[in-house]
């Protein structure tokens, strides 16, 4: 299939366009949990990706309270070396074991960092992380610069290859490239979350910076198949109940804008959530996708995304549809030159 690769910022590592977001596969039972999920599926699901060459796949300690990670290093266990995927995770979320439903604590103490490292490393079973990212700002009090000073320290001992955060904002990204290059940064972004788009994607762009964008489908509102229905049978400990997005009155716009990208996905052959991935792809600057799957299917329904390139006419038409529907917030359309190799 030979999916189509961008380098990540200014490294040497190349990644698919879109890579496997393992969120959901943490499973239920804590306070962003997907509901129940079965763990043989989970691994379907990856391996599903993987044969369709997608090359890395994003966690972090926190999804099903290390549980998406151990699941991940089940996967990584059963190929040699050569045939791994890359691991991009995170840390900085703190839970507590006894109270599982209450929301973690944002955590970047130097020494905090380091324990979560040596626990994703042998949840992943492996002796070094691909992309370590600091997944939330501290709320601690913990200067960043003392954070980041300690991600050097670890990329330095050789525990990470490249670091990266999620979630920061651009003060926080400069105080950080003063210390060392940022190589990442993971921020919310789709056709319904745009705010990304008018600050932090354009410093990642002008630092050489690599943004790799989570929620791309809007945690699945912008699938072929959602409805209001699906919001009536989500688990009772499923995160989206809770979430704006997913309530009245930002439920009916969302459908409506992704009712509008019926007409290009059929141009196209394809489906709406690879239109809407492709959206994401085509915004200057960006260089992957984070696409969650809970079973091969819907990575089926979402690969198409890498090799979708979306004209002038489509991104004119999906800015249409973002003003008349009224959904989400930030800029509507990107700059209308292609994207090139250097994002």
């Amino acid at each position: 299939m030979n999916l189509p690769q961008r380098p990540l910022g200014s490294s040497r590592v190349m990644i698919t366009k879109p890579g496997f977001g393992a969120w959901a596969i943490g499973g239920g039972g804590w306070a962003f949990g997907w509901g129940p999920q079965d763990d043989a599926v989970s691994l379907a699901t990856m391996r599903h990706a993987l044969k369709l060459e997608v090359n890395w796949i994003d966690t972090a300690a926190v999804y099903g309270l290390g549980h998406s990670e151990e699941v991940v290093g089940r996967l990584l266990r059963e190929r040699t070396p050569a045939e791994r995927p890359m691991v991009f995770t995170k840390c900085g979320l703190i839970w507590d074991p006894n109270n599982p439903m209450a929301p973690p604590q944002r955590v970047l103490k130097p020494e905090s960092i380091r324990r979560e490292c040596d626990a994703s490393l042998r949840r992943l079973g492996v002796e070094r992380i691909d992309l370590y990212q600091f997944h939330w700002p501290d709320e601690t009090g913990t200067p960043i610069e003392d954070s980041w000073n300690e991600m050097v320290r670890l990329i330095k001992e050789g525990k990470v290859r490249l670091g990266g955060v999620s979630n920061f904002g651009v003060s926080l990204l400069e105080r950080c490239e003063a210390i060392r290059h940022v190589d990442s940064l993971q921020p919310p972004f789709s056709l319904i979350k745009r705010q990304a788009a008018a600050s932090e994607i354009p410093w990642c762009a002008r630092h050489h910076t690599g943004v790799i964008c989570y929620s791309p489908m809007q945690s699945g509102l912008l699938t072929e198949t959602f409805s209001r229905q699906h919001v009536a049978r989500f688990a009772a400990d499923d995160w989206r109940r809770r979430s704006p997005d997913f309530n009245e009155p930002n439920l009916s716009r969302n459908l409506a804008l992704r009712d509008a990208l019926r007409p290009i996905a059929q141009r196209h052959r394809t489906t709406v959530s690879a239109v809407a991935i492709a959206w994401v792809l085509a915004w200057p600057g960006v260089t992957g996708a984070i696409v969650g799957g809970r079973s091969p299917q819907q990575v089926d329904g979402w690969i198409g995304a890498a090799s979708l390139e979306l004209t002038t006419a489509d991104l004119q038409e999906i800015s249409d549809a973002i003003v008349r529907t009224g959904a989400g917030e930030g800029p509507t359309i990107p700059q209308l030159e292609r994207v090139d190799a250097s994002h």
